[in-house]
């Protein structure tokens, strides 16, 4: 079931009227514990994210489609941006508060009255839930804008929450973020970990690449200029990736029920929903791109792509489709990796927060190096060579380069992908086929949340400037 934040969840508190433990443990049903474990928890809201985040199921997930990476073929709706017929912002909504942030603060919550664990342990392992908490609101905030926050995630006293500030959500997350990272001294969860197996030097690292891109998410927001370059710079001189190897990923098994979204929406399925989008294609073709064949299928044939307008009928056998790679049970999945903070790092460079603009190109170069390396693809010296490419000599500003870049690099992000176009405005994406509705910039809220509580509904839409997909959120400023 679902409907908005843990109102409709039925919560079942369990009383003992008997002091004596020993009593008390005669009524327990070792079968049906009354307390999960904080590392089941912790394990389950990892893959609730990452699969959440990864899976291209058009019931849960449109994010490539908003990116303009993929298209699709029958059943187009998504990517003529129909968000309802699916109920797709209350399945995202639902996934995340439920089954992410609400398991993930009872595991802080069981880890903080574990009497077993030492206070570095306690203070580890919540660090580790703390990031991927901090994680996961932002994602909220940056998809939605206001978001029930201060009285989220407590039904027994707020079965209706209020909406917060985004800006003001986003300013806390910072400041949370920024205080739990030195509380990684210990191993946390240590084997029970499935992103870094308790190593803490990573975990420090994932810390402070998402205090980074969170800086720079907010950098152009009014009034949080100042902000911004903090977190930049707390985020530099505290360490982010400095490879693919650092990268926030989860390995998926070849078996189920542990095998990769993707995987399972595509080949287990046996659907044929999806080609890559001529955006994308287009564009690669224009720059005789390398990661063509990593990233895409030669079923056209060998150096031959295509792409299918984007939002129309599309036939399944006239256009590209996606590559090998992704249709492999055990490809893992990412919430963010070196290449994507390499871009960021280029960003801060040409605002001054880290550096000076001198530094920008080396790591614009980066970003691309990286990706090429994520995906196996030689050739990258070549590549940057080319004066489209080159950081001297691109076309557009700054801003322009990094975006093109960076949201080409996030092939199989599709979050990231949308979140690129939206924070620099750049590559120019095509109107839907059928629709011709205008890109969104948000989700709008869950239809429960205007059925269920109105009243906050309606004064947060107001607050944002009205419950459209394409109000602009308040760091979507371009």
């Amino acid at each position: 079931m679902k409907n908005i934040i843990l109102s409709v969840l039925t919560l079942v508190v369990l009383v003992s009227c008997q002091s004596d433990e020993a009593y008390e443990n005669l009524n327990r049903d070792p079968k049906n514990p009354t307390q999960v474990e904080a590392e089941f928890l912790f394990n389950a809201a990892t893959k609730s994210l990452f699969d959440q985040m990864t899976s291209t199921n058009v019931n849960t997930n449109i994010f490539r489609l908003l990116g303009q990476h993929w298209t699709e073929t029958t059943y187009i709706d998504e990517s003529n941006y129909d968000f309802n017929t699916r109920n797709i912002p209350q399945n995202h909504w639902s996934e995340m508060y439920r089954d992410v942030l609400l398991d993930l603060k009872t595991a802080s919550e069981n880890t903080t009255n574990d009497a077993d664990l030492t206070q570095g342990e306690k203070d580890s392992r919540n660090a580790q839930i703390e990031i991927l908490a901090v994680y996961t609101w932002a994602q909220l905030v940056e998809t939605f804008g206001n978001i029930p926050y201060t009285q989220a995630l407590n039904p027994s006293e707020y079965v209706l929450p209020e909406y917060d500030d985004a800006a003001t959500i986003y300013t806390d997350l910072l400041a949370r973020l920024t205080t739990t990272i030195p509380k990684l001294t210990d191993s946390g969860f240590g084997a029970a970990d499935p992103i870094y197996g308790g190593d803490a030097t990573a975990w420090k690292k994932f810390g402070n690449s998402l205090l980074l891109r969170m800086g720079i998410r907010v950098a152009d927001a009014p009034g949080m200029a100042t902000v911004a370059q903090a977190a930049v710079q707390t985020a530099v001189s505290g360490g982010v990736f400095t490879s693919n190897a650092d990268n926030a990923s989860l390995a998926y098994a070849a078996t189920t029920p542990n095998t990769n979204p993707v995987w399972v929406d595509l080949v287990q399925s046996g659907r044929s929903d999806f080609v890559i989008a001529n955006t994308l294609v287009d564009f690669m073709n224009d720059l005789a791109d390398p990661r063509r064949p990593f990233y895409f299928d030669q079923n056209l044939g060998a150096g031959v792509y295509k792409g299918g307008p984007y939002g129309a009928n599309n036939s399944w056998l006239a256009y590209t489709h996606v590559g090998a790679p992704m249709l492999d049970p055990t490809n893992p999945a990412c919430l963010i990796d070196y290449a994507e903070v390499s871009f960021y790092l280029a960003d801060a460079a040409e605002r001054s927060f880290s550096g000076t603009p001198a530094l920008a190109a080396g790591f614009y170069n980066d970003g691309i190096t990286a990706s090429f390396d994520y995906w196996g693809v030689p050739g990258v010296a070549a590549y940057l060579a080319k004066p489209n490419v080159n950081y001297a000599t691109a076309p557009g500003n700054w801003k322009v380069k990094i975006g093109n870049q960076l949201w080409l690099a996030m092939f199989n992000r599709g979050y990231e992908a949308w979140t690129a176009w939206r924070t620099y405005d750049t590559p120019t994406f095509n109107l839907p086929e059928e629709s011709k509705k205008p890109v969104p910039t948000r989700y709008t809220y869950p239809v429960n949340e205007q059925n269920l509580n109105e009243t906050n509904w309606s004064a947060a839409s107001s607050a944002i400037g009205g419950d459209n997909q394409t109000t602009k959120l308040f760091w979507d400023v371009n």
